[in-house]
C-alpha cells in the first residue's frame, strides 16, 4: 500500500472501520452495563484502595509548592470568582501588545472578584496566601475604574498601574514556566536532561504547542518546529528501543488546517507527506512519534491516517516501533478505537503505541452534539463512566502483545487499579511493557510516590514547549479540565474529600445523567430537531446519492390578476381556519415538523439543487424550519389561548386573540425553506390564512413546504403559494384590499416600497412585519484570540457565499493587531474550497457555492470591482476558472475609515478597518450607518463587551464567537432602524403582530345581582 496514494477514499473508509466503530450515539447505560460486564472479577477495588490509599495520604501531609497547581486550586478554584479572573489574566494578558488594553483588562479581571475576602487560615500555606491575597487587593487599586484605561487618574496612579500589569506579566511568565518545560527545544532538553539525572525512570514527549492551524503558513511553522524537534532530541543520542527515550508528540491538525473528512483530498495531498517526513525522521532516530488525539468528527479519518501510515512504517521500516496513537477515553467509543488500533498493528505487523488518556475539550464536544441535534453524546456525560472506559481500554491495552500502552493519568485510583492489571496480566517487573503518564507541572506528587515502588514502570512526561505567549490558551484549558470540582487533581486539594471516597470505585451501575439528551435541549415541551453528521458516511451517504435525483419542475408563475383572485379566496377561507380550535392549529405545525424530519434527505438535495447550499448550511436551514414550527406551536400554546384579566367583582373580563385575515408572507431566497416556513406558520397557528409568495429563484423549495403543510392537515383552502416576480405579483398582493398584513424579509429598499404602498391604501391601517439587511460589523480588540477571531471572521463573512442577512459585513480590528489577523485571514481565506454544492460526488466537501444568479453575479462583480479601485485588497480566494461566470471569490479589502462603506454588498466581500483610542468612538460610528441587525464582539474584557453591547443599536450581539446562525427560540433574530421593524422571528413576541385582540367584559351580576359575592365566595 502506497500511503500517499492508496489512503482510503471516505466510502472505503467507512466499510473498513464500520464493525468496529459503531455509531457514536447509543443508550449510555447500555454501554456502561456492556463495559461492567467485561471487568467483572477482574479487578480487586478493594486492593486498588489499599494500594493507592498510601500515595494520597503522603501528599496531602507533604503539599506542592505555593505555586503549584494542586495548591492554586486549592487557594483560588476555578469555580470561584478569584480563580476565574486569574485564569482569563493568563489566558489572555501575554499576547496584548498595547498598554491601554492591557491596563484595562487587568482591571476589568481583578476588580471582578474580592481576594481580601479570601483567608485560608489554618491550612498550608496560609501566609502566602494571605500575603498575595492583600497584594492582588492593593495592586487593583492602582488600575483604573470600571477597566476603562482612559479614566486612569494622574501620573502616579498611572505609573502604578503600569507597575502592576508589569508585575501581573512576570507572574504569569512564571506560572507558565510551571506548566511549559522550555520556551524552545533546547531550554526543554535541558530540563529533561535534569529530570533524567533525577529519576531513571523519566522519560519525555515534546509537544510543540501546534494546536489546530488556521493558514497553511502556520501548519509549514508548526511541521518545521516539530521536525526540528526531532533533529534535536535525536542529537542527543539514540535510544536502544524507541520506549526507552524521549520522543515527539504531534497534532494532525496543526500540520494542515484542513484536517477534515471533508477535505480528504487535501489530507492525501498534502498532510500525509508532511507526517510521513516526520514519521521517517523519527523512525530513522528510533524515537517515538505520537499521534495526539482529535475530535470525534476526526475519529474515522485519524483511524485510516494510522492505517496509512502504518503500512507506510511496515514497507520502510519494519522494525521500528515507536510509531503511536492518542486515544480518548471520554469517547463513547474508545474501546472499539483500541480494538480498530490492535488490529492495524496486527495487519501490519507492527508493534504500536497508544497513549490512553481521559479526554480534552469534553465542554465542546457536548455543544457541537447539542447545536447539532444529534441523537445522543459521543461522549460519556457523567467522569465516573469515563474512568470505567478507560479501565475498561487499559484492559485491552494490556492484553494486546501488538501494543505498548502508555497510560496518561494524574488519578490514584485510577493508576493503582492499572498496576492491579498489569500484575493480573504478567506486565510487572524490571521491563513491565507499559508505561505511566503525567502532564509537565500537574499529578507530580501522585507520580513522585508511585516512582518510589520497587516494580514501577516507567514514567514519560508529556511535556508543551513554546512561548508563553502561544501556550496560554493551552494552559487555561489544562487547568480547567483538573480544576473542575469533579476532578481528582482538584479533590486531592481538598482534605474535606476523605480518601475511600477519592479513591470510590467507577465499577458501578450507570449514574443518572444531569445533561438532557441533544433532542431534549428545549425541555420536554419541544424537541429540538434531529441534525445530520456528515463525518459520519451512514449518515451523509442518502443525502450526497439524493443528489443524483433531478428537481422536480418548476411551478409556474402566477399573474397579478390571478394573484387578487388567489387574496379572495383566502379571505373567505380565513374565517373557517380562525375558527379552528388552536390546539389542532399547533398540531398541525408539529405533525409538519416530523414530516420535514422525515424528509430531511430530500429537502437538503432540493436547497443544494435550487438554493445552491452547502451540505451543512441545508441540513440547518431544514432544522431551522423544523424549529419554526415546534417553536411558534409551543408559543401559540402558551400565549395566544384566552386570558382571564382581572376586575371587581360582579365582572368577568377575558383577552381573546385572533387572526387578521390574510396575511401576505414574501420570503427571500437565501433561505428559501427556513424564512418561507418561519413566515407562512407564524402567520397559520395565530388563525390566519396565507399568501405566501416565495422568490423568484426559488419556488420549488416553498411548494415542498407547502406541500407537507398540507399533508400535516392544514386545509388546502388556507395557504395559496403565488408566484412569479415582485414588482408584478407581489405588489399586487400587498395592494389587495384584503391584505390584512405583510410578512416580509428582504432588502431594506424593498420594504421601503412595501411600506409607502401599504400606506398609501385607503383601507384599515395593515402591520408590516420587515426583516432587511445590514452593515453588520464585529469589533475586535488586541485582547482577543487571534485564532478564534479568524474561525469567527470566515464562518460570519463567507459562509453561505455571504448571502446572509447577518453575515459580517465589516471587521473593525484594534491597530495592535490588525496586521496579524489581516494575515491569518488572508491565510484562512486561501483554505476555502469553491466550488458546486450540487455536485453528489464533491459538493460536500464545498465551502463556498455560487451566489444565486446571474443578476447577484453581476451586481457584485461590479461592486467588487469598485473596491479593486477604491480600497486595498487584502486576500481573495484562489477559484477554478470554470466557476468565474457563477461564484464571487470570497475577497476582503481594507479601508481607511467606516465613513467609506457604501452599500450592503450581499456576497462574499469583507470590509476591514482599523481602529484605536476609544472603543465608545468606534461603536457610534457603526450605530452612525443607521442600520442595526448583528454585531460581533470579540474581547476578554468582559466590561468592555457590556459596554459595547449596550451602546449599540442593534438586535442581536454575538461576544467571542461567530455572528451568523441564529437558534430559533435562542437567539430571536431580527433588527431595527434600515434592518427591520421587529418583532424578533423566532422570539416570544413573534406571533402577537399576527393577531387582532379583543377584550370581552361581562357583567355577571345583571341578572339577579353577584351569587358568588353573597354567598360568602370570595
Amino acid at each position: 500500500m502506497n500511503a500517499l496514494t492508496d489512503l482510503p477514499a471516505p466510502a472505503a473508509l467507512a466499510a473498513t472501520f464500520s464493525d468496529r466503530l459503531p455509531p457514536p450515539v447509543r443508550d449510555e447505560s447500555q454501554q456502561v452495563a456492556r463495559l461492567l460486564a467485561e471487568l467483572h472479577g477482574r479487578l480487586d477495588w478493594a486492593a486498588v484502595i489499599a494500594l493507592g490509599t498510601p500515595w494520597v495520604d503522603a501528599v496531602r501531609k507533604h503539599p506542592a509548592p505555593f505555586w503549584a497547581m494542586e495548591s492554586l486550586l486549592r487557594e483560588y478554584p476555578i469555580s470561584s470568582a478569584e480563580g476565574l479572573a486569574l485564569m482569563r489574566l493568563a489566558e489572555a494578558l501575554l499576547r496584548v501588545p498595547d498598554t491601554e488594553t492591557a491596563l484595562a483588562l487587568t482591571a476589568d479581571q481583578l476588580g471582578r472578584a474580592d481576594f481580601a475576602a479570601h483567608t485560608n487560615d489554618g491550612q498550608e500555606h496560609a501566609l502566602m496566601s494571605h500575603l498575595a491575597a492583600q497584594a492582588i487587593e492593593l495592586s487593583k487599586k492602582m488600575l483604573p475604574e470600571h477597566g476603562d484605561a482612559g479614566r486612569t487618574g494622574g501620573l502616579l496612579q498611572r505609573l502604578g498601574a503600569k507597575t502592576v500589569v508589569a508585575a501581573t506579566v512576570r507572574a504569569i511568565q512564571l506560572l507558565g514556566r510551571q506548566f511549559v518545560l522550555g520556551q524552545d527545544i533546547k531550554e526543554a532538553l535541558d530540563r529533561a536532561a535534569a529530570n533524567h539525572r533525577e529519576h531513571r525512570l523519566l522519560r519525555h514527549s515534546f509537544d510543540m504547542l501546534g494546536e489546530g492551524a488556521r493558514t497553511d503558513a502556520d501548519a509549514l511553522r508548526y511541521a518545521k518546529s516539530y521536525a526540528d524537534a526531532i533533529s534535536a532530541i535525536a542529537g542527543r543520542g539514540r535510544p536502544t528501543r524507541p520506549e526507552d527515550g524521549d520522543g515527539i508528540s504531534i497534532k494532525l491538525s496543526a500540520i494542515d488546517p484542513r484536517y477534515e473528512t471533508a477535505q480528504f483530498a487535501t489530507v492525501q495531498r498534502r498532510m500525509m507527506p508532511r507526517l510521513l517526513a516526520l514519521v521517517d525522521a523519527a523512525a530513522s532516530a528510533n524515537l517515538n512519534l505520537t499521534i495526539d488525539a482529535e475530535e470525534t468528527e476526526r475519529l474515522e479519518l485519524s483511524l485510516a491516517v494510522l492505517d496509512a501510515t502504518a503500512a507506510h512504517v511496515a514497507q520502510r521500516f519494519p522494525t521500528w516501533r515507536g510509531l503511536g496513537l492518542a486515544v480518548q477515553a471520554y469517547q463513547t467509543r474508545a474501546p472499539e478505537m483500541v480494538e480498530a488500533v490492535i488490529e492495524i498493528a496486527r495487519r501490519h505487523g507492527l508493534r504500536l503505541m497508544v497513549r490512553l488518556v481521559k479526554g480534552a475539550y469534553w465542554d465542546g464536544e457536548i455543544k457541537r452534539a447539542q447545536e447539532m441535534g444529534l441523537s445522543g453524546y459521543p461522549v460519556w456525560t457523567d467522569k465516573r463512566h469515563t474512568d470505567l472506559s478507560y479501565l475498561a481500554c487499559a484492559q485491552r491495552l494490556l492484553s494486546a502483545a501488538e501494543i505498548y500502552p502508555q497510560f496518561a493519568t494524574h488519578n490514584a485510583g485510577t493508576i493503582a487499579a492499572i498496576l492491579e492489571m498489569a500484575r493480573s496480566s504478567g506486565r510487572i517487573g524490571a521491563d513491565p511493557g507499559f508505561e505511566l503518564q503525567r502532564l509537565h507541572g500537574m499529578g507530580e506528587g501522585i507520580h513522585r510516590e508511585v516512582l518510589k515502588r520497587a516494580d514501577a514502570p516507567p514514567l514519560r512526561i508529556y511535556a508543551p514547549v513554546g512561548e508563553h505567549r502561544d501556550l496560554l490558551a493551552y494552559l487555561v484549558r489544562r487547568l480547567l479540565e483538573n480544576g473542575a470540582n469533579s476532578s481528582f487533581v482538584h479533590q486531592l486539594a481538598d482534605e474535606a474529600v476523605s480518601i475511600p471516597a477519592l479513591l470510590a470505585s467507577p465499577l458501578r451501575a450507570a449514574a443518572p445523567s444531569t445533561l438532557p439528551l441533544p433532542r431534549r435541549l428545549y425541555g420536554e415541551s419541544r424537541v429540538n430537531a434531529l441534525g445530520v453528521d456528515p463525518v459520519v458516511e451512514r449518515e451523509r451517504a442518502p443525502l450526497l446519492a439524493r443528489l443524483a435525483v433531478p428537481m422536480p419542475a418548476a411551478p409556474t408563475d402566477d399573474s397579478a390578476a390571478s394573484a387578487a383572485l388567489a387574496m379572495d379566496a383566502l379571505h373567505r377561507a380565513q374565517p373557517g381556519w380562525n375558527a379552528v380550535p388552536l390546539a389542532e392549529r399547533c398540531a398541525v405545525l408539529r405533525r409538519a415538523a416530523d414530516l420535514m424530519e422525515r424528509q430531511m434527505t430530500e429537502l437538503v438535495a432540493l436547497l443544494a439543487q435550487e438554493g445552491r447550499k452547502t451540505f451543512g448550511d441545508g441540513v440547518a436551514e431544514v432544522r431551522e424550519a423544523i424549529d419554526f414550527c415546534r417553536y411558534y406551536a409551543e408559543q401559540a400554546e402558551a400565549r395566544l389561548a384566552p386570558q382571564a384579566l382581572p376586575g371587581p367583582t360582579g365582572e368577568k373580563n377575558e383577552l381573546c386573540l385572533h387572526g387578521r385575515g390574510v396575511f401576505v408572507c414574501i420570503s427571500p431566497w437565501n433561505f428559501p425553506l427556513a424564512i418561507f416556513a418561519g413566515q407562512v406558520v407564524a402567520a397559520l397557528v395565530a388563525g390566519n390564512t396565507v399568501a405566501a409568495k416565495p422568490a423568484e429563484q426559488t419556488p420549488r423549495s416553498a411548494r415542498r413546504c407547502v406541500e407537507l403543510l398540507i399533508e400535516a392537515g392544514l386545509p388546502a383552502d388556507a395557504i395559496r403559494l403565488v408566484c412569479g416576480p415582485g414588482e408584478t405579483v407581489g405588489a399586487a398582493l400587498v395592494a389587495h384590499p384584503r391584505c390584512a398584513g405583510v410578512c416580509f424579509t428582504g432588502s431594506t429598499q424593498v420594504a421601503k416600497i412595501i411600506q409607502r404602498q401599504l400606506a398609501m391604501g385607503d383601507g384599515p391601517i395593515v402591520p408590516l412585519i420587515a426583516e432587511t439587511g445590514g452593515l453588520n460589523a464585529m469589533i475586535v480588540d488586541s485582547s482577543a484570540l487571534p485564532e478564534q477571531v479568524v474561525d469567527a471572521v470566515v464562518q460570519s463573512a463567507f459562509r453561505s457565499a455571504g448571502q446572509r442577512c447577518s453575515a459580517l459585513r465589516l471587521l473593525l480590528v484594534h491597530e495592535g493587531v490588525a496586521d496579524k489577523v489581516s494575515e491569518m485571514i488572508a491565510g484562512a481565506m486561501a483554505e476555502l474550497v469553491c466550488g458546486d454544492p450540487a455536485d453528489a460526488a464533491r459538493g460536500w466537501s464545498v465551502d463556498v457555492g455560487p451566489v444565486i444568479d446571474a443578476e447577484a453575479h453581476a451586481g457584485l462583480s461590479a461592486q467588487v470591482a469598485r473596491l479593486e479601485r477604491e480600497a486595498r485588497l487584502v486576500a481573495r480566494t484562489a477559484m477554478d476558472a470554470r466557476f468565474a461566470a457563477t461564484h464571487i471569490a470570497p475577497v476582503a479589502f481594507e479601508l481607511k475609515s467606516v465613513g467609506e462603506m457604501k452599500q450592503e454588498i450581499f456576497g462574499p466581500v469583507l470590509h476591514i478597518v482599523r481602529w484605536t483610542g476609544p472603543v465608545d468612538a468606534v461603536i457610534d460610528q457603526v450605530n452612525a450607518l443607521g442600520y442595526g441587525l448583528t454585531l460581533g464582539i470579540h474581547t476578554r474584557i468582559d466590561q468592555r463587551a457590556e459596554r459595547i453591547a449596550e451602546r449599540a443599536r442593534v438586535g442581536n450581539v454575538y461576544v467571542n464567537r461567530n455572528m451568523i446562525g441564529a437558534v430559533v427560540g435562542v437567539q430571536p433574530f431580527g433588527g431595527e432602524g434600515l434592518s427591520g421593524t421587529g418583532p424578533k422571528a423566532g422570539g416570544p413576541h413573534y406571533l402577537y403582530r399576527f393577531c387582532g385582540e379583543q377584550t370581552v367584559t361581562v357583567n355577571t351580576a345583571a341578572a339577579g345581582g353577584n351569587a358568588a359575592l353573597l354567598a360568602g365566595d370570595h
